[in-house]
Formats: C-alpha cells, structure tokens, sequence
C-alpha cells in the first residue's frame, strides 16, 4: 500500500485551526498574534535587541508568523520539527540558526523546549505589539507590502 504524505504548508494549517477555532486547544483567528497561557512567552530587551522566549510542551504545535527581517533563533533545551517552506528539519538543543526574511515556520514540540528568537529593535520599542507590527506580518500579502514586493507564488 502507497501512502500518499502530503506536508500541509502554513497556511494550510492556520486555515484549519482559524476554521476549527471553537475546539478547545486551538488558537487564532488568523488576524492577530495569540497570547496562549499554555505556551508562556517571555519578553527581554537590551540596547537595541529584543528576546522572545517560547517555552513549549511535548506535544505542542505552532504557526508562527512571517518574519520581515533576517535574525538568529536558538533552541536552548528539547527536541522540535520545523517545517519551512516544505521542508521537514528536526532540531536538537542546544542548536541555532537563522531565520530569513518572508519565513514563516510550524513548530512541533517532540519534547519539552525552549525556543528563542533575537531580534533587532534599533527604536529600543517596549511595547510588545508595535514592537510585533515591526518584526512580522500575519499575511504574505502583508509582508509583500512592507518589503514592496510582488506577489510570489509556490
């Protein structure tokens, strides 16, 4: 028997949860960053950089954002699966990398862990929703806008 695997993209699957969102541990609605107690987010700032730390359980999945800049994501404890254009990785901590710009990856927890994103800031902005309007976008088209760009498809 032939299996036929077929890797949903994010968009895909950010589709089925914001049609599914009534279920109970699924989040978004599509339109804003979710705020999961479930999947704790840790703020930290120095000059000119911004830290955000997820800590994630075994099990756990998430559809993160399209980042508009290039930045470095470390994976301090755990096992994840990251799936990014296509393409399936697995990370083991502690391990780092970095992120391109129009990226927009899945995160499945294998185990318990630790993921950090280290961004730039260079207006040292506290305030965690400008501070997101900056680095990501909800939408490809969105992104496109930001970075005056036409629309690429896959």
């Amino acid at each position: 028997m032939e299996l036929n695997k077929k890797i949903l993209t994010a968009t895909e699957l950010k589709d089925v949860i914001v049609n599914n969102n009534h279920i109970d541990g699924l989040y978004g609605d599509g339109k804003s960053i979710v705020d999961i107690p479930e999947i704790p987010i840790k703020h930290s700032f120095a000059d000119q950089i911004y830290i955000r730390q997820m800590n994630m359980s075994a099990g756990q999945i998430v559809i993160g954002a399209i980042h508009n800049h290039l930045h470095v994501w470390f994976l301090l404890t755990g096992k994840v699966c990251i799936i990014e254009d296509g393409e399936v990785v697995e990370h083991i901590a502690p391990c780092y990398t970095t992120s391109k710009p129009g990226a927009q990856r899945i995160i499945y927890a294998q185990e318990n862990s630790i993921f950090v994103n280290i961004h730039k800031n260079p207006e040292n902005i506290k305030n965690i929703k400008e501070l997101e309007k900056e680095i990501v976008s909800l939408t490809q088209e969105e992104f496109n806008k930001k970075h005056n760009k036409k629309w690429v498809s896959y």
